[in-house]
């Protein structure tokens, strides 16, 4: 777990900023949900045999009542939980969106740690494969609106239950004659979750998933249909994308539409979002059925992408830097301060250390390094005068100008051109 300190926080600043005003753009609204959910929740909705449950959540007992609580691990299933509980598919389905802290306990590399972040999109009460193609649209017009590149979309389809079911046992009987090449993990899962070790990142094992039934021979006219119509849709829309049979994502929540944007620039670890249709996890928390699809990234990850990719996105500064030589001044000039800020211009104050405010030099300085465009100087002739001095900092001129003290949301403007 890590600390976010300026100016590396400006970042996500940036980035989060764009997110809500795409997020708004497509008429999703904002989610919020607690950290902390009760253990059965992730367990029941990402499924028992899986990474997650079985080795990476944090999971506690209040002592105030010996009720078992995790540390969410992921959004979705708090989402849904919050979605049942509020019964907010009454009216009809919802377009949300989340962004916040998730916890897993494993071995931290690039761009992943223990506390991560996430951003979401959640699709709820919609069955058809247009949605489907939104959300996924919806991730790649975040990425043109980063600047992001360099990233390729993977998508595949689970198909429905029964047919997953068909497969499964297709797939043990093949595993079962190749028993002797799988590894612990794998021979751990074979009967228990046989998708999972399709999705194996180990070398040695690559071989034996690539002659593995696929799921996507054993889907029927209907699954057929709606991957080829998201597929359609995306390519209306100029979307390059590749069908990974052997993609199939972590949780158990999953059908149909499964999909990951993917990128080489991070290593091994080269997903940076991921998704898809979990039409059955609604009923399965409680809810009265209904269809769902969403999507979620990781901030951390796309970051390092981005600073990868050489796409930084520029410190902020303030307009102004206030120059107090006296501070005796200080009621005067934090009265005029205050009327700029209400007017909007962003303003920062020279402020006193343990030696004192320091000489005019050592202010300008530190007006240099903050990035303002404007000094403001309150010398003691222009304060006797009723006014202070406006000094251009960054265009090379140095020109200057006075300004009364009485009526700065006149002159404010100016200082925001």
């Amino acid at each position: 777990m890590n600390d976010i300190l300026p100016p590396a926080s400006a970042q996500w600043e940036w980035l989060e900023d764009r997110v809500r005003g795409l997020m708004a753009r497509y008429a999703y609204r904002n989610i919020r949900t607690p950290i902390v959910e009760p253990t059965p929740l992730f367990v029941r909705g990402l499924g028992e045999v899986t990474d997650i449950v079985e080795k990476e959540m944090y999971s506690f007992e209040d002592r105030l009542n010996g009720e078992q609580l995790t540390l969410r691990p992921e959004a979705t299933a708090s989402v849904v939980r919050a979605a049942v509980e509020h019964s907010m598919l009454y009216d009809g389905g919802k377009r949300l969106y989340y962004l916040g802290p998730m916890f897993r306990h494993e071995r931290p590399q690039r761009g992943r740690y223990r506390q991560f972040h996430q951003i979401g999109a959640e699709a709820l009460g919609f069955a058809g494969p247009d949605v489907d193609a939104e959300i996924i649209l919806l991730a790649c017009a975040l990425w043109r609106e980063l600047g992001l590149f360099d990233w390729r979309l993977e998508i595949n389809s689970l198909g429905q239950p029964e047919e997953r079911r068909q497969h499964r046992a297709e797939l043990i009987t093949y595993l079962e004659q190749h028993a002797d090449l799988l590894d612990e993990d794998a021979r751990r899962r074979l009967h228990s979750n046989p998708l999972r070790i399709l999705d194996t990142k180990n070398p040695a094992l690559q071989s034996v998933v690539d002659g593995a039934p696929r799921l996507l021979d054993f889907l029927g006219p209907e699954s057929l249909a709606h991957l080829d119509s998201v597929k359609a849709m995306l390519e209306a829309n100029g979307i390059a994308y590749q069908v990974n049979p052997r993609l199939v994502r972590g949780m158990d929540y999953y059908n149909l539409t499964v999909f990951e944007f993917v990128t080489d620039r991070l290593g091994s670890q080269g997903t940076i979002c991921a998704g898809g249709r979990y039409d059955y996890l609604i009923a399965q928390i409680g809810g009265k059925p209904a269809p769902a699809v969403g999507w979620a990234l990781g901030v951390e990850r796309v970051l390092e992408l981005l600073k990868e990719q050489g796409v930084a996105p520029q410190a902020p500064a303030p307009d102004a830097y206030a120059i107090v030589p006296e501070a005796a001044a200080m009621p005067q000039v934090l009265r005029v301060l205050q009327e700029l800020r209400a007017a909007g211009v962003s303003v920062q104050m020279h402020a006193a250390g343990p030696e004192g405010l320091g000489s005019m030099k050592s202010q300008f300085k530190k007006a240099d390094a903050s990035g303002a465009r404007w000094g403001l100087i309150f010398g003691g002739d222009e304060l006797a005068a009723g006014e202070l001095t406006v000094k251009a900092l960054r265009d090379g001129s140095g020109a200057q100008q006075r300004q009364p003290l009485a009526d700065a949301a006149a002159w404010a403007p100016m200082l925001r051109a």
